[in-house]
């Protein structure tokens, strides 16, 4: 690529619209730019990298023997209605009626239409396994769009989907797709966890998420400081080593405590350390109300609350609903005397279970009870419904959990029958009997990948490219475009590398060197060569992107000296 007279500008000025380190470089090196919320536009530029990243990817999804096609962006809406997830979407899909009023869905993604493709080639035992993948954009109507190519409403993703026998099978088909992912992130150079997560709208009996440790991250990464474990915020347990209270259990007792709103004021108000008092958080889970009581010092996790009940959507519920169905007054619920209607369910966490005469409110305004135990009030569910926070105990070993802050990468589903059952997609086996095919699932998101890298490996002059990620791999700038000899020199250099696979940019711009120079730093070119003063003596300067010396080298020396470096 030569830059003169070419499609070829960069930004100097911090692009303010840009709420992240990643999305404010790539805007400024005129790699993306965004049309509107949540939706970009690849440029020449960063359109090579997307796809530099991409063959990374379908080379190890390749090795690994899955099969590559291409699913329709627009899908019949009767699709997602028959597996249950039309529902599960809600608000986040796009819908459209073509002109005949049939319903369409702009995918947010393809398990449906790959089940249905699969049954095409599945009639016995024989025809299993098999894996097919695909590269397709994907569409989710984000409500809160940001941090670029992170969170959007319109982006590319790698799906594949396993089909096997049986869950053994599974398993063998999973851990391929496993290490396919760790081999393509490896080869990316991104720094990543695996941690545990929860299935989601997905379903199924497993779901692991590939997280690119950044502090941008939106998932909150749980380690432990003395072993390996790795898990999402949202999933991991809560181990509570504390003994149960020997404490004799008294008897209820109903206090005033004036504008005592919350559980810290209740605290203080009764001269109690916090760890005695039980609050509530009442939810909305699918437009039920559900009750939750949880030890004062704890937060509710709320996708803890959505696997207990099985729904798909958890939000704080209001107060119109919390009144509706309930005696309950909010900021002084509990629950001794709570009168709830059919439909409401209790939830108590499994640490309250340890707790003797704790404080609970009165369902009364400006009132709590205090010496309340277990067995002084009913309730539908023990559970662990908390949130852990940094310094509990990990699972695994018992030392201390700390946090990350982490991008989802990539994620693995064991979907087990889901969407075989929903489509009856079955084979014969051995026995000539009807058997359902079991399925997993498994995404990379190549945009995330690349703000992941830009997050993790950019300084403070632009972008740092890896060099099998970079869109070209040289830059060569001229130091006088009016010295024909220095053009001619790099012409040769130019066409030389270009002709030994080596992708190169030419800077032959007419502008002031620190110009180029600063402009090939913040397109994170990894290797910059320098045709300049020692023109005469076929000499140019070679410089590393993530370097600070240069190399005086001889034009002869360059090929192989960049293919042995």
């Amino acid at each position: 690529m030569k830059l003169n007279n070419s499609f070829f500008y960069t930004i100097r000025e911090e692009i303010k619209e840009e709420d992240s380190k990643s999305g404010n470089l790539l805007v400024k090196s005129g790699m993306i730019r965004k049309t509107s919320a949540g939706v970009y536009m690849y440029l020449p530029l960063g359109l090579r990298v997307l796809n530099n990243i991409e063959n990374i990817i379908r080379k190890h999804m390749n090795k690994s023997g899955a099969i590559e096609l291409k699913m329709p962006s627009l899908v019949y809406e009767d699709y997602y209605v028959k597996s249950g997830r039309k529902a599960a979407f809600g608000s986040s899909v796009f819908l459209l009626n073509d002109r005949w009023g049939k319903p369409y869905i702009l995918g947010p993604t393809h398990e449906e239409l790959f089940t249905i493709a699969a049954s095409y080639g599945i009639k016995s035992y024989k025809d299993l396994p098999f894996n097919l993948y695909q590269f397709q954009n994907k569409f989710r109507d984000e409500p809160r769009p940001r941090f670029g190519l992170i969170r959007v409403r319109e982006f590319v993703m790698k799906d594949a989907y396993s089909f096997d026998l049986d869950l053994a099978g599974l398993d063998i088909s999973y851990k391929k797709m496993y290490d396919a992912y760790k081999d393509s992130f490896d080869e990316m150079g991104i720094d990543y966890k695996i941690v545990t997560a929860d299935t989601g709208v997905m379903g199924g009996l497993l779901s692991e998420e590939f997280q690119a440790i950044t502090d941008i991250g939106e998932d909150t990464v749980v380690l432990c400081k003395g072993c390996d474990y790795a898990d999402n915020l949202e999933v991991t347990p809560l181990v509570n080593n504390d003994k149960e209270s020997k404490e004799a259990k008294k008897k209820p007792e109903s206090v005033h405590t004036p504008n005592c709103k919350t559980i810290e004021d209740v605290a203080s108000f009764l001269k109690t350390d916090i760890k005695y008092t039980v609050k509530a958080l009442m939810l909305n889970c699918d437009g039920n109300l559900v009750i939750c009581f949880v030890p004062g010092e704890r937060e509710v996790n709320l996708t803890k609350i959505s696997k207990l009940i099985g729904v798909n959507e958890v939000v704080i519920a209001s107060e119109e609903e919390i009144l509706e169905n309930s005696n309950s007054v909010p900021g002084f619920t509990g629950p001794i005397g709570l009168e709830v209607k059919d439909n409401v369910q209790i939830v108590v966490d499994e640490n309250v279970f340890k707790l003797n005469n704790f404080i609970v409110g009165a369902n009364k305004t400006d009132y709590h009870y205090i010496n309340v135990n277990i067995e002084d009030f009913k309730y539908d569910h023990k559970a662990d419904i908390t949130l852990v926070r940094e310094g509990d105990i990990c699972p695994k070993c018992g030392k201390k959990l700390y946090f990350k802050k982490g991008i989802e990468i990539g994620n693995t589903f064991k979907l087990g029958t889901k969407y075989s059952d929903a489509y009856n997609v079955k084979y014969l086996d051995k026995n000539n009997e009807l058997q359902p095919v079991v399925m997993g699932s498994y995404g990379i998101g190549p945009g995330r990948c690349m703000a992941s890298i830009v997050e993790q490996t950019s300084d403070d002059k632009g972008l740092v490219w890896p060099y099998n990620i970079a869109p070209y791999k040289v830059a060569i700038v001229v130091i006088d475009i009016k010295n024909e000899k220095q053009i001619n020199l790099a012409e040769e250099i130019y066409n030389n590398l270009n002709n030994a696979n080596i992708d190169c940019i030419l800077d032959d711009r007419d502008e002031r060197p620190g110009v180029k120079f600063n402009d090939m730093d913040l397109i994170g070119i990894p290797i910059r060569i320098t045709v300049g003063r020692k023109t005469n003596e076929n000499i140019v300067e070679l410089k590393y992107r993530n370097k600070d010396e240069d190399k005086e080298i001889s034009v002869a020396e360059i090929e192989k000296f960049i293919k042995e470096n």
